[in-house]
């Protein structure tokens, strides 16, 4: 099935077609096509022209569209989950979720434009400012370039589009080239709902041209991009005046400690570790357990991660399906054959099929390995054990990255005394540092990135403000 970008409201084609394949066995799932300069010019040239309908939409006419697109996304969450599962590799289950969790963000950005509001300002705090009144405004930035990864092809799209246009921006959107079928769907969806022609816009094709064409464009006035730190720092350096949100992933850290539920612990920490084979930016990857405990931690979590399904994404029974590209599974299967290497211990998994690669426990990882100090994106955790919690807090800190972290404990005070201690943008207390909400703010610290998402926030991003002063 072909699914053409879509521009000014139209679909369009190039003569440069792209096949797009299910990771886990390479079959066929339709065909999308590649945009040159032209059309991204184009797109951004249609997102200009909707942005005074857009602007002049009132607060009201905005939500109402995103609660539509709320309630259509519901209707048709079975072909979404369908086009997210084949597209990413993604479990069915997880695609399911993920449509549900893309719904409530469409719902809390309508929320939001309710809200959009300046303040007044108190001009007489200052003698001149005697007889003068004086509020601000929040306006829109205007055409916001929106580029997104492929582990959550639509709610990560949400989380821009959704406060975009409830800010009242119009976007052009250039999706992970991996997964853009969904992103296509998406646009029809928003303009079956309403959303005016151009105001959403969809350009596929390599990142490294459309991507840095959008954030060099003269028409763009804000970028937000999610992915690796390399592109998202060349993308800042590009983008010059232009405002850049970046959320540019993680080495998800938890500590738990020998007061800790290791019941609930282990549990959740198999699933905020395997997940989408791990391909989530707050996936946990490192493991910092109490010595006093650690052996029952990993007694519990081995066992609990040996009962994980691995299998095709679209088999509802399957707990663990492939990578992104098979390039990506040999490039984790590389960094366990490295961390091994160097003296950690394999405890289960480790072999790969293809895309696939097993669910893999490492225990005493050295702090050089990469499955340690990079953001591995893979089904794969280390487990190390520790003395003291402020050894723990600082081998937390020992990192580029500063996304999320959490902790295990029943201390009250301990938990807030690690979560004042620990640089990152988001602490769990007695909860993975995978949990996310989709209306909290959510971003990071260090190489992490910066600004904030949540649609709250998001549309703080995208807005600014413009103060307003008279003379009474």
């Amino acid at each position: 099935m072909d699914y053409p970008m879509r521009i000014a409201g139209e679909p369009v084609t190039t003569p440069r077609p792209v096949e797009v394949k299910l990771p886990y066995d390479g079959s066929p799932v339709g065909t999308v096509y590649q945009a040159a300069a032209g059309e991204v010019d184009r797109a951004v040239a249609a997102a200009k022209a909707a942005a005074p309908l857009m602007r002049e939409m009132t607060l009201d006419e905005r939500s109402g569209l995103l609660r539509k697109a709320h309630a259509r996304l519901l209707e048709r969450q079975d072909e979404f989950a369908h086009a997210i599962s084949s597209e990413s590799g993604k479990p069915i289950r997880e695609a399911r979720l993920e449509v549900s969790r893309s719904a409530a963000t469409l719902l809390f950005s309508s929320e939001e434009a309710h809200r959009l509001k300046g303040e007044v300002v108190p001009m007489e705090a200052a003698p001149a400012g005697k007889g003068h009144w004086a509020m601000t405004v929040r306006e829109p930035v205007g055409v916001i370039a929106a580029i997104t990864p492929f582990n959550f092809p639509l709610n990560l799209s949400l989380h821009k589009i959704g406060p975009a246009l409830a800010a009242g921006n119009t976007v052009v959107h250039k999706p992970a080239s991996a997964t853009p079928i969904s992103a296509v769907l998406l646009a029809e969806l928003l303009e079956e709902c309403g959303c005016p022609k151009g105001a959403v816009n969809v350009v596929t094709g390599p990142g490294g041209a459309v991507g840095e064409q959008l954030a060099f464009h003269n028409g763009v006035a804000m970028i937000t991009f999610t992915g690796s730190p390399e592109v998202g720092l060349r993308l800042r350096n590009l983008a010059g005046m232009k405002r850049v949100t970046l959320e540019l992933g993680n080495n998800s850290a938890l500590i738990v400690e020998e007061d800790a539920d290791l019941e609930e612990a282990a549990a959740r920490s198999v699933a905020g570790s395997f997940a989408h084979s791990g391909q989530v930016c707050i996936s946990v990857q490192r493991i910092f357990v109490h010595q006093a405990v650690c052996q029952a931690f990993l007694d519990r979590f081995v066992e609990t991660t040996r009962r994980l399904r691995i299998g095709h994404p679209l088999d509802g029974a399957t707990d663990v399906s492939s990578l992104i590209t098979e390039k990506e599974a040999e490039r984790v299967e590389s960094w366990i054959g490295e961390a091994t290497g160097a003296g950690a211990r394999l405890l289960l998994g480790g072999k790969r099929s293809r895309a696939t690669l097993e669910p893999t426990v490492l225990k005493d990882v050295p702090a050089h390995a990469r499955i340690a100090c990079r953001e591995a994106f893979g089904p794969v955790v280390g487990v190390n054990s520790y003395a003291t919690l402020d050894e723990a807090i600082a081998r937390v800190n020992d990192s580029d990255y500063g996304l999320q972290a959490g902790i295990y404990t029943r201390d009250i005070r301990k938990a807030f005394d690690t979560a004042r201690r620990v640089h990152v943008g988001g602490f769990l207390i007695n909860e993975i540092p995978q949990y996310r909400l989709d209306h909290m703010p959510y971003g990071g610290v260090k190489m992490s990135g910066i600004g904030r998402e949540g649609p709250k926030y998001a549309i703080e991003e995208m807005t600014e403000p413009k103060l307003i002063c008279w003379k009474v």
